[in-house]
């Protein structure tokens, strides 16, 4: 059983900052990669952050310097700070695991960017 559990999601002005985080039901030493995808209505799920194992991370272009992906595997959770939130940010925010064989998806969590 792997369960992916995101959370942080929320309401926010433009420029402030949210922190999710997604726990993982297992040790996410098993895990090549981790990442951080996200869906506006109408819009094609898009890849905003990965880290891979030995701690490389790759982000999308338009998140650049603004987000930051960590994982922490003593507790099998991996973040997503995201600081200077911008309108077009706002969407469901999926949380991704992958083996080589697998891969897992969590529930989602809605981040919200509005005055």
């Amino acid at each position: 059983q792997v369960q992916l559990v995101e959370s942080g999601g929320g309401l926010v002005q433009p420029g402030g900052s949210l922190r999710l985080s997604c726990a993982a039901s297992v040790t996410i030493f098993s895990f090549h990669t981790m990442a951080w995808y996200r869906q506006a209505p109408g819009k094609q799920r898009e890849l905003v952050a990965s880290i891979i194992s030995g701690g490389g991370t790759n982000y999308a272009d338009s998140v650049k310097g603004r987000f930051t992906i960590s994982r922490d595997n003593a507790k099998n959770t991996v973040l997503l700070q995201m600081n200077s939130l911008r309108l077009e940010d706002s969407a469901v925010y999926y949380c991704n695991s992958r083996t080589y064989v697998d891969q897992y998806w969590g529930q989602g969590t809605q981040v919200t960017v509005s005055s």
